[in-house]
């Protein structure tokens, strides 16, 4: 079986993942900074990703649920590591219209 691309996966976070708190998905809160598949000894997932602040909350469950649903959808991944990053800090910027319009942030 083949390995999924990163748009693949990228999909899939968009419509699996969501914030718990402000209840829009990650992708398109620009939570999610890069996704790499690669394949050497492991055939494995590197997705860098934020979170709104240092101290969120959710942050534990979104991690947790990013790699769940990651193995899940792709199975014949042996490691979906997350890279929790802090540069860029996230800001609003960084959403997607969408989400911006949902939240009512102009």
């Amino acid at each position: 079986m083949s390995l999924p691309t990163s748009t693949e996966i990228r999909d899939l976070i968009q419509s699996k993942v969501r914030d718990p708190e402000l209840m829009l998905n990650i992708i398109d809160l620009g939570l999610v900074y890069d996704i790499e598949v690669q394949e050497a000894d492991l055939k494995t997932a590197e997705i860098t990703m934020t979170l709104t602040s240092p101290g969120c909350p959710a942050g534990p469950e979104i991690i947790s649920n990013v790699q769940r649903e990651t193995h899940t959808a792709f199975p014949d991944l042996d490691e979906v590591n997350i890279h929790l990053t802090w540069t860029p800090f996230w800001n609003p910027d960084m959403m997607s219209d969408e989400a911006r319009d949902e939240l009512g942030i102009f």
